[in-house]
């Protein structure tokens, strides 16, 4: 086991990206490290001969990975983490579930935050109407420092009217940072549900079960966990222990790794979060790829990776002030996905195309850049941003 880094110096050689491309785009897609490529070569090459394959080989992948993501976010029972496919199942999983939510009427509303993730906001196009419930949207300032107005309103927005919230640690677009802790009080003191996509958060930034205390947490793996793509996990608490899954799958039920019993068909699910686990979860590829993606996040820890961004920023984000750029100010805000509003004259679609050509690749999200560094990116890659930045405005 990988044992966890005091300071960290720049990781660019843990990783194949070629030499002339600053890639500062982590929260679109993570590059995977040579770790995880290895242990995706070295699944491929086993799955070449399933001779000694045995029963209990389609179960024990997931039991590390399960471990090593409680580690991650605090998390004291693995039990309670299912492995999904993406963002959009798990929050499926949420909705399929809300008709059994205590106190639950009509007329109540699911509470987010503006500008949300799409598969965040799609979930419960279908459930609202069903159960008679609306969505209500807390509205981003349009002045600037944004995060703790948008903070107070959010607060404010959470009543007894309040059926769900859902929120992010971050803003996916900006960065900008939510006080979970004080969401999750409110919304149990009004007898609301807290489902967190942590997507773009966990992994780079430190997650505290234990404090935050969701009823689900649901992160995709190809961002900031530095996994593959088409894989995540998700943290379904007590409310979900005797819920219903999106899929009935031979797998999440008790005795299931005895396979010369699978036709006594078994009606009771493994416990807690096991029911929620997607169809053929083994993955036999994408699990050890996971595995080695949180071994090593684990051995640089959120921490360290939020003071890495912070040093790596410090000199170029007051030139890109300078150059007429807003930027939330450093309490409002992560280190490893920062918004970057441009000034009015400028669009940002427009600046990217124009960045890309220098080989320098950030998004264009909303109204701004999102600049989202990682532990292989250095000096030269900010200064390319910086020089591409100041002949594209």
């Amino acid at each position: 086991m990988l044992q966890p880094v005091v300071s960290l110096p720049c990781q660019k050689d843990s990783f194949s990206l070629p030499k002339g491309v600053y890639y500062l785009n982590c929260a679109t897609r993570a590059p995977i490290s040579k770790a995880v490529e290895q242990a995706g070569y070295d699944a491929i090459r086993q799955q070449t001969n399933p001779l000694n394959l045995k029963p209990d080989d389609f179960f024990t992948g997931a039991v590390q990975v399960r471990e090593s993501f409680s580690r991650l976010i605090n998390n004291p029972d693995p039990d309670r983490i299912a492995i999904i496919p993406a963002v959009s199942y798990g929050m499926a999983v949420v909705a399929r579930n809300l008709h059994r939510k205590p106190g639950l009427k009509p007329g109540q509303h699911i509470l987010m935050i503006e500008e949300e993730f799409p598969s965040d906001v799609y979930a419960w196009d279908r459930v609202q109407q069903e159960l008679g419930l609306s969505i209500s949207r807390v509205p981003m300032p349009g002045s600037f420092p944004k995060s703790e107005l948008w903070n107070r309103q959010l607060l404010e927005a959470i009543n007894t009217d309040t059926a769900v919230v859902v929120i992010p640690p971050v803003h996916w677009m900006y960065g900008t940072r939510f006080d979970l802790e004080s969401v999750s009080r409110r919304a149990k003191e009004v007898g609301a549900l807290l489902v967190v996509d942590g997507t773009q958060a966990v992994g780079a930034l430190p997650f505290n079960m234990e404090t935050v205390q969701p009823d689900a947490l649901i992160c995709a793996a190809y961002k900031w966990l530095m996994g593959p793509y088409s894989i995540g996990m998700a943290y379904f608490g007590e409310f979900f222990d005797d819920g219903i899954p999106l899929e009935e799958s031979w797998m999440n039920r008790l005795g299931s790794n005895q396979f010369h019993r699978l036709t006594q068909y078994e009606p009771t699910y493994r416990p807690k979060a096991y029911r929620y686990n997607m169809g053929e979860h083994s993955q036999f590829i994408h699990m050890p790829m996971a595995e080695a993606a949180l071994e090593q996040l684990l051995a640089w820890q959120p921490e360290t990776i939020q003071s890495y961004c912070r040093s790596l920023t410090a000199g170029a984000l007051p030139e890109l002030e300078a150059m007429g750029c807003r930027i939330e100010p450093e309490e409002g805000r992560a280190q490893h996905l920062v918004g970057i509003w441009l000034p009015d004259h400028a669009n940002a679609m427009t600046v990217q195309q124009a960045l890309l050509t220098t080989h320098v690749s950030v998004s264009a999200r909303g109204r701004a850049l999102r600049l989202a560094p990682h532990v292989y990116n250095d000096e030269a890659d900010m200064q390319a941003l910086v020089d591409a930045l100041k002949v594209a405005l």
